[in-house]
């Protein structure tokens, strides 16, 4: 493959993966290979991102003003990187509302990034995720650009939200989005709460199902098996605590009043 081809192929691409392509061009040495991106960065072809990443700039652009797809940066952020929460409902075009935020999640941990304006954060997969090797349980391979990247599916990214909503945005945007969903798998996002073995959750997907029965076409037997794993004391929805809420019964939940009502919503 010629070094053109590599950067046609690779519009994000990792030292590991230059160093790979190079093994199979003869090219062994760190000090050629280094040179080589220092080159091709002063002479405009590449952008250095952080260490170890760049991005390759198509012919006829000017690197100083071409902007790197920011869903390939957070996939090549981690070795492991998978597209969540806010951002794997943006890459399908599900959000309420357009975020300059990235999150992916990964085994690693990893330093948030601030590049071309936009936000990369990393959240490590769940303490129950990790030790049963579940991490990528509910994603999905797709391609961009002509490259592969990982993004969890709807019924994952609903139960993520869910469980760490500071990573959707507030509640409204996480609602809105999640309501421009027309369908969800209810058996895939019961299997997937009850992996993550966190009762405050599995009363929030609970709660956010009922309210949504009707819609969504939630079989009362999927609520009934949740109730049975909801925490013994209310807990909080929100940790803020601070605005008006309403205890929901039947998940032992401490619901704002924002949220049952959905007052974000224009009146009738």
């Amino acid at each position: 493959m010629k070094l053109q081809d590599f950067f046609i192929k690779y519009p994000v691409f990792t030292w590991d993966e230059f160093k790979r392509y190079a093994n199979t061009e003869s090219l062994r040495s760190a000090n050629t290979l280094k040179a080589m991106l220092t080159y091709h960065q002063k002479a405009g072809h590449l952008i250095h991102i952080r260490r170890g990443l760049y991005a390759t700039v198509p012919p006829g652009s000017n690197a100083k003003s071409f902007l790197v797809d920011a869903y390939l940066v957070a996939a090549k952020l981690a070795p492991d990187a998978i597209l969540s929460h806010h951002t794997a409902l943006a890459f399908y075009g599900r959000t309420y509302s357009i975020a300059s935020r990235f999150i992916y999640s990964t085994s690693y941990e990893t330093k948030k990034l601030t590049f071309q304006n936009c936000q990369y954060q990393g959240a490590l997969f769940s303490k129950k995720l990790r030790d049963n090797y579940h991490e990528r349980f509910l994603i999905k391979q797709e391609d961009r650009l002509g490259m592969n990247l990982f993004v969890t599916r709807f019924e994952r990214t609903l139960v993520d939200l869910l469980d760490r909503p500071h990573l959707g945005f507030g509640w409204e945007e996480i609602w809105r989005s999640l309501e421009n969903i027309e369908y969800f798998d209810t058996h895939k996002v019961l299997e997937y709460t009850l992996l993550l073995n966190n009762s405050t959750t599995t009363a929030k997907v609970g709660f956010f199902l009922e309210q949504h029965q009707k819609q969504l076409m939630v079989e009362e037997a999927c609520l009934q098996i949740l109730a049975r794993y909801i925490p013994k004391q209310p807990h909080y929805m929100d940790n803020t605590r601070q605005q008006p809420s309403r205890l929901q019964k039947r998940w032992n939940l401490i619901v704002p009043m924002a949220i049952i009502e959905k007052s974000w919503e224009e009146p009738l």
